[in-house]
C-alpha cells in the first residue's frame, strides 16, 4: 500500500494518513508541496477542514533558517513574560511542538485565498528544490497564512507525527521534502473525523489510505537499504 501511496504522491495526488490510536488519533490529507494547486487547496479546505500546514524536512528547515515557534517565544520571554506562561509543556500527545513561523509569498494579496495559499506552498517547494533557501526573505513575508512545520531529524525514527510522516513519504518518493498536511474534521460532532469515516472517504474518492505504522515500517526499511 505504501508503494501505491508513493506513486500517487508522485502523480500529484492526495493521500490520507492516520497516525495512531495512541497519538492524535487523526487522519491527515497529505500532498507534495511541489504539486500543490488551488484545486487541491479547495478540496483540503472543504473536505479536511483542519489547519493547512507545510511540513519541511530538518535539512531544508536548517537551510531556510527558520526556528521553532517555541524558540522564538523563549527568546522574547524577557520582554514578554506571558510567553513563558504560554509554553506548550503539557501537550497530551507529544513532547514538543513542530510549529514554526507562518508565511505568505510576496506576490500574494491577502494570502488566504486558495490561489494565494497554493502559490505560497508551491513556491516554497520550488525554493527548496532549487537550493535557494537563502532567498526565503526575498520571496516571502511573515506572518502569513501558511503555517510551517519543522520535521525532526530522522523523521519517524525520532518523532511519529504527521509532520515527520509527510516528509518520510516525500523522501521515499524522491520528491522535494516539503509537503502539505491538514487534519480531517467531522462536520457533525465537531471532532476529528473517525478512522472508519476517513477510510470510507478514501474509497469514495479513489484515494490511498495509510496507517502511521505502515509509513514507519516502510521508512525503516527505506533507510536500512
Amino acid at each position: 500500500m505504501v508503494q501505491n501511496a508513493l506513486k500517487a504522491l508522485k502523480n500529484g495526488e492526495i493521500v490520507l494518513v492516520f497516525d495512531n490510536e495512541n497519538r492524535e488519533r487523526e487522519t491527515d490529507m497529505i500532498i507534495a508541496a511541489e504539486f500543490m494547486t488551488p484545486q487541491h487547496m479547495t478540496t483540503i479546505r472543504n473536505d479536511a477542514g483542519g489547519l493547512v500546514c507545510a511540513p519541511i524536512s530538518a535539512e531544508n528547515s536548517f537551510k531556510l533558517g527558520i526556528p521553532f515557534m517555541t524558540d522564538i517565544m523563549e527568546t522574547a520571554i524577557d520582554k514578554y513574560p506571558v510567553l513563558g506562561e504560554l509554553s506548550p509543556t503539557d501537550i497530551p500527545y507529544d513532547e514538543k511542538s513542530a510549529f514554526s513561523i507562518t508565511i505568505n509569498h510576496r506576490e500574494t494579496f491577502t494570502g488566504i485565498t486558495d490561489n494565494d495559499r497554493a502559490f505560497t506552498i508551491r513556491e516554497l517547494a520550488w525554493l527548496c528544490k532549487n537550493e535557494k533557501q537563502g532567498d526565503l526573505g526575498k520571496y516571502f513575508r511573515a506572518p502569513g497564512h501558511v503555517t510551517l512545520l519543522k520535521a525532526s531529524e530522522g523523521n519517524v525514527l525520532k518523532r511519529k507525527g504527521h509532520t515527520e510522516m509527510s516528509i518520510a513519504l516525500m523522501e521515499m518518493a524522491g520528491l522535494t521534502e516539503v509537503a502539505v498536511c491538514c487534519e480531517m474534521m467531522d462536520d457533525e460532532n465537531g471532532e476529528s473525523l473517525n478512522t472508519e469515516h476517513a477510510e470510507n472517504y478514501a474509497k469514495e474518492n479513489n484515494l490511498i489510505f495509510l496507517s502511521g505504522d505502515e509509513v514507519i515500517e516502510a521508512y525503516k526499511e527505506f533507510v536500512s537499504d
